[in-house]
């Protein structure tokens, strides 16, 4: 991969191989159907026509939502408070639908803009913003399922390059890579 480069006016450019682009749009595809919005009242997905007082009465007949069972999902939907279920679950009712649906939209911004086979990559401010919360969510879930933790290089020099994690080390280490280039790019 060429490394993110500033472009005059805002934004970043870069360029990607096809296999590169190719594990972009596997692991952002993952995440999308992680946080895919539930049907359900009050739910909608991004772009739909907003009826603020149908999502209302949706939310008020539901129970609080319970932090979800999956460890990649409860990240990426955190609890806003770890000590108190009632007020975590009251907090989620409220929020859990946007926070979802943003994280779907930002995905879905950088599958949009992610060339299919490779190749040059022009992002405005905004894509790239988009890219940078949709390559964060990708490095959670495959922190997660890795079990990083802040030894993250001591985790990765303990294993051998023919263990079946090794790749995967190697892929969360890339997309860090990836995350850092832009963000320099932006800064």
């Amino acid at each position: 991969m060429e490394p993110f480069r500033s472009v005059r006016g805002g934004g970043a450019r870069a360029s990607l191989a096809p296999a590169e682009a190719s594990l972009l749009r596997s692991l952002v595809g993952q995440v999308i159907a992680l946080v895919e919005p539930a049907d359900g009242p009050g739910l909608r997905m991004p772009g739909e026509p907003r009826d603020e007082l149908a999502d209302l009465e949706g939310l008020l007949k539901q129970p609080p939502p319970q932090t979800p069972e999956d460890p990649v999902l409860a990240r990426l939907l955190p609890d806003a408070y770890r000590d108190d279920p009632d007020a975590a679950g009251e907090f989620r009712k409220y929020t859990e639908t946007s926070l979802r649906s943003a994280k779907h939209e930002a995905a879905q911004e950088m599958l949009d803009t992610l060339p299919e086979d490779g190749g040059r990559v022009q992002l405005t401010q905004d894509q790239a913003l988009a890219w940078l919360k949709a390559l964060n969510d990708v490095r959670l879930a495959l922190g997660v399922r890795l079990g990083v933790t802040e030894d993250f290089e001591q985790q990765w020099s303990k294993l051998k390059p023919d263990d079946p994690q090794w790749s995967a080390y190697e892929v969360y280490a890339w997309l860090g890579a990836v995350q850092e280039s832009l963000v320099q790019a932006l800064s």
